[in-house]
């Protein structure tokens, strides 16, 4: 059946069924991670505990230990929730990917039904390329962070301040990294063309910097630099693969002719 034929209720009832199950999978998700939460943590300290490397008594409160400062009795509950929350939505990438795709896939043509399978592990490779890429960038954003004020700024970091930023710049990559799969699929079901993205390339560099620099909660050019330029290179093979479908749908509107 054809999306375009359906009633607007026939699409908000199969928008709502989606949604649903994205929340279910990001609720079973955040569950795992409140189970292994330990782990978690000792892994998303690791980048504080590298740039703690060879610090003394006089550099830190803490010497050279990695330790986080907890001033609110109720704040480690709240940390815990907070990574169970983000981590639920990283284990949920997939799933989600899954219904987006399968909410936009009966208004396209057949053949291209087949790419379900080939998008979705495309968006899951992203999405880890992205953290990964987030991960690797933390301790180097956070020793620009710690070094710009000067040497007279003692860093004691809390919990609920040091793991939502780590958590938000891994969650924010993985999600600039989704760019290009966002745009195939709006190509794919007809709501945007190439041309419209090559006509709006200029504004889309300055939007994609603005989005870079409200997302990532760090604020430093290094980590602005290295989400801005892949975005920018996923635009344009967004727009080449918008050809691709375009040369594919007239030759398959041509043979049915």
């Amino acid at each position: 059946m054809n999306k375009d034929r359906m009633p607007l209720l026939s699409h908000l009832e199969e928008l709502r069924k989606r949604l649903l199950f994205m929340a279910i999978a990001i609720f079973v998700g955040a569950i795992v991670c409140w189970i292994f939460y330990p782990q978690i943590l000792d892994e998303l300290l690791r980048p504080y505990c590298e740039i703690r490397e060879g610090a003394t008594s006089e550099d830190s409160l803490f010497g050279e230990n990695c330790d986080l400062l907890v001033t609110d009795p109720l704040e480690p509950f709240s940390v815990r929730m907070m990574v169970a929350g983000y981590g639920g939505l990283v284990l949920a990438v997939p799933i989600i990917l899954w219904q987006i795709w399968r909410f936009v896939s009966p208004g396209l043509y057949p053949k291209e039904r087949r790419w379900v399978i080939p998008i979705v592990f495309f968006g899951i490779f992203l999405f880890v390329v992205g953290a990964g890429l987030a991960y690797w960038s933390i301790p180097r954003a956070l020793d620009f962070l710690v070094s710009i004020g000067g040497p007279d700024l003692v860093s004691v970091f809390s919990p609920t301040k040091y793991l939502g930023f780590i958590v938000k710049m891994i969650v924010a990559f993985g999600i600039g990294f989704e760019f290009p799969l966002i745009l195939i699929m709006l190509q794919l079901a007809g709501m945007i063309t190439h041309q419209t993205l090559r006509r709006g390339r200029r504004y889309a560099v300055v939007g994609i910097v603005t989005l870079v620099a409200i997302l990532t909660p760090s604020g430093d050019p290094l980590t602005l630099v290295i989400l801005s330029v892949p975005m920018m290179l996923f635009y344009e093979l967004a727009i080449l693969f918008g050809r691709l479908i375009e040369r594919r749908r007239k030759r398959a509107d041509s043979s049915s002719d």
